[in-house]
């Protein structure tokens, strides 16, 4: 695993070999804490925490946009109660945030967190696994997500049969261009099988669409990310 997220956030250590050398999943966290010194988020947050309210509010609104695509194709009804609610959380922790990953894979951690208990509160089921559970299955009734073209809404809908946990981890590998590292931080998972996973989505995926909407696995990955809609 790679730490441990609460409601709150994410907390993510390193751990070490018997003979002290660092594990190929240790090099990977390492190399995801060192690209977390150039985020730009830092010095936002950094003011946030000594008291600066003004570059908390700059925050939240440089990722507000990105936490709404979030929830939006899951459960659009409630979306903005959610971001309202994973902000409110983000606030409360604010000081648990070490920097030892980007800003940005600390609140889709929390995002995801709120996502999960939604679901789980809404069929009143804490066990609910939703690594085989859609959003298909959960709502019955879902909204019209805007999309450009057939196409487009062809793939999203598509992305709401899949588990949910297989949908999350699509979008934020799609729209918000999360890397392995930090996708491995989001889902408490090592990045090896991170990347197991994001090639069983994509391939479930690609058969839920059928053999005429992509030739090829990177097809279908140009035509997921296009369907983000602009940025």
């Amino acid at each position: 695993m790679c730490g441990s997220a609460g409601e709150g956030g994410i907390s993510m250590g390193v751990k070490r070999t018997r003979r002290g050398s660092p594990s190929r999943q240790d090099e990977e966290r390492q190399a995801g804490i060192v690209g977390s010194m150039d985020d730009p988020d830092l010095g936002l947050l950094a003011r946030w925490q000594e008291g600066d309210r003004a570059a908390g509010q700059a925050l939240f609104e440089r990722h507000f946009e990105s936490l709404y695509r979030f929830f939006r194709n899951k459960c659009e009804r409630d979306c903005d109660e959610l971001v309202q609610a994973t902000l409110l959380a983000c606030l409360e922790g604010k000081q648990q945030f070490r920097g030892d990953a980007r800003f940005r894979t600390y609140l889709f951690g929390i995002a995801r967190n709120k996502l999960y208990r939604y679901f789980r509160d809404r069929k009143r089921d804490a066990g609910l696994d939703l690594s085989i559970t859609s959003v298909a299955d959960l709502i019955t009734t879902p909204g019209t997500v805007l999309a450009r073209d057939q196409s487009h809404r062809a793939l999203l809908a598509a992305l709401r049969e899949l588990p949910v946990e297989q949908q999350t981890l699509l979008e934020l590998h799609y729209w918000e261009e999360l890397d392995t590292i930090e996708l491995a931080a989001v889902f408490e998972a090592p990045a090896a099988t991170i990347r197991t996973w994001l090639f069983r989505a994509r391939a479930r995926l690609r058969e839920l669409l059928g053999p005429g909407f992509a030739e090829t696995l990177e097809d279908l990955d140009r035509r997921a990310r296009e369907a983000r809609g602009p940025r």
